[in-house]
């Protein structure tokens, strides 16, 4: 009988940190898609919504020569207005994510088309915070890499 009780509250409480976790993800591939979208449209507002800065963020770009770049954090949640815009497409693929309360980690890859229908390609690792009940990237690690 003990046997069969921990079995249900195991599965209950299995059943319960499961379910709380899809609407994390939803919540959290939406935050990207935004993200990308408004870096795209120019959209300096809703861009700087994606984030919250932390005295511990950081944002660390690898570009695809092998240079490595390290943004301020505020630039991304004040970007100057010649840095967004520049308008194309892009596509989120190979999602993975962990939610631990209210933090997280999200780590896909990013194809961008730009306008002219240049491809880029991206290996990218976020950090995310719940604040106020909304996901924020507070951190970021973007790769950029030649596709053969």
């Amino acid at each position: 009988m003990k046997i069969i009780l921990f079995t249900f509250i195991g599965l209950f409480i299995s059943i319960c940190a499961y379910s709380q976790s899809i609407p994390d993800t939803v919540a959290i591939k939406q935050l990207l898609a935004k993200e990308s979208t408004t870096f795209r449209s120019g959209d300096i507002k809703g861009h700087a919504e994606c984030w919250k800065i932390q005295p511990y963020s950081r944002v660390v770009i690898s570009t695809a020569d092998g240079k490595m770049i390290d943004v301020s954090p505020a630039t991304m949640a004040n970007p100057p207005a010649n840095m967004l815009g520049k308008g194309g497409t892009f596509s989120i693929s190979n999602f993975k994510v962990s939610v631990i309360g209210n933090s997280a980690w999200v780590s896909h890859d990013e194809e961008s088309i730009s306008k002219d229908g240049k491809k880029t390609y991206t290996a990218e690792f976020k950090m995310l915070e719940k604040i106020n009940g909304d996901w924020k990237i507070v951190g970021m690690s973007l790769h950029a890499y030649n596709k053969e």
